[in-house]
């Protein structure tokens, strides 16, 4: 099973992917971290890498779809793997089109969790967090017994500062700006699944796992 996992910021995306990994025990696979662990390593992509963030500069396509390629060439990838986080954008989707083809490998199936905008908003700014264990709530959704008081340890709960409706709003129209070409792009190729994200977590999974089901 080869998938990419598409989602805005506040989408339970996280969840999900852990889900799904778990499921068909292939490796969850975050630009983030391979750009970590290589980083670390001090691997020559590593290095690449770091010269370019050190500088304050995004990583050129060329050299993301390289340290991918090269994650995906790993051992346990060899019965799938869940792409998060790439690609980001067409360019980088054809790119990483291209070196699926040259390794005779492609994607399944990608995997969108669709939820709008003013869904995601409520969701952003109705979050509140512990400050003492790091437990997350929601006001609507998921409240304390108590109001303010972590159920967990009894903590306060705090809300972060870019939790708010102007920066919240911000962060998810640039998401959309950025990624509606590429869910175009996919649902283009056939490969696309939307799936409603506004459901309970569980009924999101199931969502998942009904498509992957028919996925030959």
């Amino acid at each position: 099973m080869r998938l990419v996992l598409l989602g805005p910021p506040g989408a339970g995306k996280g969840t999900q992917a852990a889900g799904i990994v778990e499921k068909y025990k292939i490796p969850h696979i975050s630009t983030g971290d391979i750009f970590r662990k290589n980083i670390k390593e001090g691997t020559e992509l590593g290095k690449k890498a770091k010269d370019y963030m050190d500088k304050g500069l995004l990583v050129p396509d060329e050299l993301v779809v390289e340290i991918v390629k090269d994650r995906l060439t790993e051992s346990d990838c060899s019965e799938g793997f869940l792409l998060d986080g790439f690609p980001r954008t067409v360019a980088q989707a054809d790119s990483l089109n291209s070196e699926l083809e040259s390794m005779e490998i492609k994607l399944d199936k990608v995997i969108n969790i669709d939820v709008s905008k003013e869904e995601l908003i409520e969701r952003a700014v109705g979050r509140r967090i512990c400050k003492d264990c790091g437990a997350t709530y929601h006001i609507k959704f998921n409240p304390t017994k108590a109001e303010g008081v972590c159920d967990v340890c009894g903590g306060e709960l705090y809300q972060r500062d870019d939790d708010n409706e102007e920066t919240v709003t911000k962060r998810i129209e640039v998401y959309i700006d950025q990624t509606q070409p590429l869910i175009d792009y996919y649902k283009e190729k056939g490969i696309l699944a939307d799936i409603d994200g506004r459901q309970s977590i569980d009924k999101v999974f199931s969502d998942i796992v009904d498509t992957l089901g028919s996925v030959k």
